[in-house]
């Protein structure tokens, strides 16, 4: 506790206003100085904050799906000062742009921008810390390209999930039927529904499942939603809507062992004890066995929810950090 009160000091509160039923309500959060950036890729850019000093190659945060760059707001502080960090908006989420009208969103594509970031800076390797589809993204980067990655951390979401054969081609139909409905109503221009800002924050809270936590849902929606053109003092989600028909991987068992065979960097995986895994637990146990095989992978349990990373970091805090100063020491 000691360390984290020194921490807060050395850290600046800021103070984010909102509105909320008419009147202005100043928040305040706990942060650390960042740039905004942009990053050029051939359909527009991808947005992120980068903290600390630019000369030094950064453990690079990935969100989870319908999330943004803000999940590791709270985080992001309590990391270790001699490491930057840079958390990215992922395409159609937060302020990256979206894909081009006609495409939809695949897991793959996730794999390719994080290569797409590695060409831009010259990076020869590439750290990791990555949530929930991101965490499943960092599980396939690390292992189609094992020689990239000098460090992977995973959030709660261990591997891409296995599914039954019925649930792979039941999901494909409904989410390829969903995204010409959506395609018709972004053709129509029309303003997505909206909301006033206390609304806003109990959405998001209930579409988590609860598992973003009432207080944490500022870190969100400042990179999630913009001011109505039609009804003043209301907002709308501003992420792609594209997003809810995301074709995510279909893979076969034996698909996720193999990818975590190939795994050899130092990977840390911390698991939430209060969310779900999202699979039948016996393929996530036998990718356990085979990650196990790797000498550098650690695997850690905590109470909490999906993101217990963005309301209670104090707790993920010294497990990553013993870990980043392991792996990258000063």
């Amino acid at each position: 506790m000691k360390a984290l009160r020194n921490l807060r000091l050395l850290t600046q509160l800021t103070s984010i206003r909102h509105a909320s039923s008419g009147a202005n309500r100043p928040l305040k959060v706990l942060t650390k100085h960042y740039d905004e950036i942009s990053i050029p890729v051939p359909w527009g850019h991808i947005a992120g904050k980068w903290y600390g000093p630019k000369h030094v190659r950064p453990l690079v945060g990935m969100h989870g799906w319908q999330d943004n760059a803000g999940t590791f707001d709270t985080l992001a502080p309590m990391l270790p000062n001699h490491i930057s960090f840079l958390s990215i908006d992922m395409p159609g989420h937060g302020l990256s742009s979206w894909l081009p009208p006609g495409i939809s969103y695949h897991s793959i594509d996730y794999v390719l921008v994080t290569r797409r970031l590695m060409e831009e800076y010259n990076w020869d390797k590439i750290s990791i810390m990555a949530h929930s589809m991101s965490s499943i993204n960092g599980f396939v980067f690390c292992a189609l390209f094992p020689d990239k990655v000098d460090m992977f951390i995973g959030l709660d979401v261990l591997k891409p999930p296995v599914r039954s054969a019925r649930h792979i081609v039941d999901a494909l139909s409904e989410r390829l039927e969903a995204t010409l409905k959506l395609e018709r109503r972004l053709r129509s221009g029309s303003e997505p529904p909206c909301y006033a800002w206390d609304e806003l924050e109990t959405r998001l809270h209930e579409g988590s499942n609860k598992s973003v936590s009432m207080e944490s849902c500022k870190y969100l929606l400042q990179r999630n939603c913009k001011p109505s053109t039609h009804e003043p003092h209301k907002y709308y989600f501003s992420r792609d809507n594209r997003l809810k028909t995301s074709l995510f991987y279909t893979l076969h068992n034996e698909v996720p062992l193999e990818m975590a065979s190939r795994i050899k960097c130092p990977h840390l995986f911390i698991k939430a004890l209060q969310a779900p895994y999202y699979e039948r637990k016996e393929y996530y146990d036998a990718t356990l066995v085979e990650l196990r095989k790797n000498p550098l992978f650690e695997y850690n349990e905590l109470d909490g929810t999906h993101h217990v990373h963005l309301n209670e970091p104090e707790k993920v805090a010294p497990i990553i950090n013993s870990f980043i100063n392991k792996y990258r020491p000063l």
